[in-house]
């Protein structure tokens, strides 16, 4: 058998088969970005602690966590109001300070940070869940729209909804 740099994998020669993953990925982050704030970040929630066992794992390994440990402190330092209010503000891409650090961070360093947050959220040192809390209709669409996507597709859709949160100074 001769291997080549040329080879390509059944899934992206068929532009039937990529076409529908792509489709699979585009429409569940534009359906998540149609979300509340309040409502992408229980998502964003939900995904990383009911599916973050698998999810996450690529997310840390391939990040700088370092370069976001500085907001990280800086939100758990805060009261339980402040840090919804910091998240909110991320997710809404408010001009704020932390926003704009949040903002130069990597793709993965992105994802790696609420990763972190949500880890915070369980540990309780960062504001968690309401008890009781209830996912809207929507909000539970996308959710189980990224549980029906393979490893890759829902890191990609991770990805994409956490890229453009924050502010990135550097875009003016």
């Amino acid at each position: 058998m001769t291997y080549t740099t040329e080879f390509r994998p059944t899934v992206l020669s068929n532009p039937y088969l990529s076409s529908n993953i792509a489709d699979a990925v585009t429409a569940t982050t534009a359906q998540f970005k149609q979300l509340s704030i309040d409502d992408q970040l229980a998502v964003l929630w939900y995904a990383y602690t009911e599916m973050g066992r698998s999810i996450t794992p690529a997310a840390p390994g391939a990040a700088r966590l370092q370069f976001a440990e500085g907001i990280l402190a800086q939100i758990k330092a805060m009261s339980y109001d402040e840090q919804l209010q910091v998240m909110r503000d991320l997710a809404s891409n408010a001009n704020t300070p932390l926003c704009r650090s949040y903002g130069v961070l990597s793709v993965n360093t992105k994802l790696a940070f609420w990763y972190q947050l949500a880890e915070m959220m369980v540990q309780g040192t960062v504001v968690p869940m309401p008890a009781g809390y209830q996912l809207s209709a929507p909000g539970q669409a996308v959710l189980e729209s990224i549980k029906q996507l393979d490893m890759g597709q829902q890191i990609t859709v991770l990805r994409n909804t956490v890229v453009n949160m924050g502010v990135d100074p550097l875009a003016d």
